[in-house]
């Protein structure tokens, strides 16, 4: 997270304007009753989409095995290794771009051709500095398949799945080395695959974009080229998918491994806020509540409604553990260059990495194996890690577009937000397809997930030359809202927290 030495000026002062808790009056009858419980429901699942537990189901363990096993046998996918020219033949990075390529193509070739299979090269100049990963210029590939949006006034949106496909041992440097990256990341490239085989069929409104890049070891700076030409491009990403470390790592004996739980980091803050916007979100309690965050929750959202929704996609079975920071301790991964650029982005990870087998050369010593090899890997537990993934992106691209200007009115003759009550305007999203409805959401403001909602209508929104006006009796002092869109079928639009309207 980046803090200027400002916000800790504005913290200080910030704790200063704390008031009272709130007390219920006795004597009603309900004396425990919250004005935030006193509207709406708790949140229920919404319903699956038949279409999509149908391509939930054509997820397999068993075809991830093949392609992380695949990998694997490039023996080294070191970045680095695309600028040597004394590798066995079929080994490196440059036969695994290849391969994954023919793979996209493949699939591509079973659904009638519906993916447009790109090759993003380009050359990354040597690092700066005594510990510089890159040392002399050296090509990069990253490969991506489109699945274009059947509507074509939703198409421009898109979503996108990404793993890195390069791999690394104890040395950056070492090229020809045992280099199997099973879990990190094969595991995440083999997501990104299955993702493209199982939804390759659908015809979702939206597009999807599934990615495998390179130079993750080094830098990012495969995540960092292809974030930068989507923004030269004028992608509308919506969302990225990063997974990395998503092998359900396997060790004898490691008692401590949680087989149906998938860790999500998102950032808290926009990487691309402004100081006078950081202060601002800062000073409104909304360091929770950033694009990353919110498409963090629709993933939760999303693992309520397919969880058991058949047989087979009853192995989705993940508990999606809400992250509240950008990363691992002090680490990083290829989410942050998107959002870098602006776009919302967030990590899966498995719930407990065992450093034995990353960035290890393969070798065992006082009886420990040490390496990245397949034999570490859960393909059952990377099956559920593709579904969810899967289920989250065929559920965005169907959702009609986020709601716009999503605000608190400033106070007047009309509106007071100065009371208990609250008061939240918003606008369609462009293109809503005819009979986009509209959810408020809120939670405690100490509580990481959406807890309540109400349908707009039933709270008696209104609607007047484009814009909805909604009154609720529960505080923003204890809440925070949130407004997202709802197609007839029920998928959900990741929410969109409201600011305090800006004077125009």
């Amino acid at each position: 997270m980046r803090i200027p030495c400002s916000r800790c000026v504005l913290l200080f002062s910030l704790a200063a304007l704390a008031i009272p808790a709130w007390s219920a009056v006795p004597g009603t009858g309900d004396a425990q009753k919250h004005d935030l419980d006193a509207i709406g429901t708790t949140i229920p699942a919404a319903p699956a989409d038949a279409k999509i537990t149908a391509a939930l189901d054509r997820i397999s363990a068993a075809h991830i095995q093949h392609t992380i096993a695949a990998l694997v046998g490039f023996r080294n996918r070191s970045t680095l290794s695309s600028m040597e020219t004394d590798l066995p033949p079929g080994t490196g990075i440059n036969a695994a771009a290849d391969w994954i390529e023919s793979q996209f193509k493949a699939i591509s070739a079973d659904c009638g051709g519906c993916l447009e299979v790109k090759r993003d090269t380009f050359t990354q100049a040597p690092g700066k500095g005594p510990n510089a990963r890159v040392t002399k210029p050296t090509t990069l590939t990253n490969i991506y398949a489109i699945l274009r949006g059947s509507d074509p006034q939703q198409a421009s949106r898109m979503l996108l799945v990404t793993g890195h496909y390069d791999s690394r041992n104890s040395s950056n440097f070492d090229t020809h080395g045992e280099a199997p990256g099973a879990n990190d990341d094969a595991s995440g490239t083999a997501v990104s695959l299955e993702c493209a085989r199982a939804l390759s069929k659908l015809k979702l409104p939206a597009t999807l974009v599934f990615v495998a890049v390179a130079g993750e070891e080094q830098g990012l700076y495969g995540s960092k080229h292809l974030a930068e030409l989507a923004k030269q491009e004028g992608w509308q990403l919506e969302g990225v998918l990063n997974n990395d470390i998503v092998g359900g790592n396997t060790t004898p004996g490691d008692r401590f491994q949680d087989k149906h739980a998938v860790r999500i980091f998102s950032e808290p803050i926009p990487a691309t806020a402004t100081p006078e916007q950081i202060r601002r979100l800062l000073f409104l309690g909304y360091d929770s509540d950033s694009p990353s965050r919110e498409l963090a929750r629709a993933i939760t959202d999303t693992a309520r409604s397919y969880t058991g929704a058949s047989a087979q996609a009853a192995a989705v079975g993940l508990r999606p553990v809400l992250e509240l920071r950008q990363d691992r301790f002090q680490r990083g991964g290829d989410h942050e260059s998107f959002n870098e650029e602006g776009y919302a982005a967030v990590r899966f990870t498995e719930w407990r990495e065992d450093f034995n087998h990353q960035h290890q050369n393969v070798r065992v010593e006082n009886g420990i194996q040490y390496g990245d090899l397949l034999q570490f890997d859960d393909f059952h537990y990377i099956a559920r890690v593709a579904r969810l993934n899967a289920a989250t992106l065929a559920v965005l691209a169907s959702a009609p577009p986020e709601p716009v200007n999503v605000e608190f009115p400033p106070p007047g003759p009309v509106f007071d937000n100065s009371i208990n009550n609250t008061v939240i305007t918003w606008q369609a999203g462009a293109n809503a397809p005819a009979g986009t409805r509209y959810e408020i959401v809120w939670r405690p403001t100490a509580a990481a997930d959406w807890e309540r909602m109400i349908a707009a209508d039933k709270a008696g929104a209104t609607q007047a030359d484009g814009t909805w006006t909604v009154t609720l009796p529960v505080s923003k002092d204890n809440v925070v809202f949130g407004v997202r869109a709802v197609d007839a079928a029920g998928h959900r639009s990741p929410a969109v927290a409201p600011l305090p309207a800006m004077r125009r």
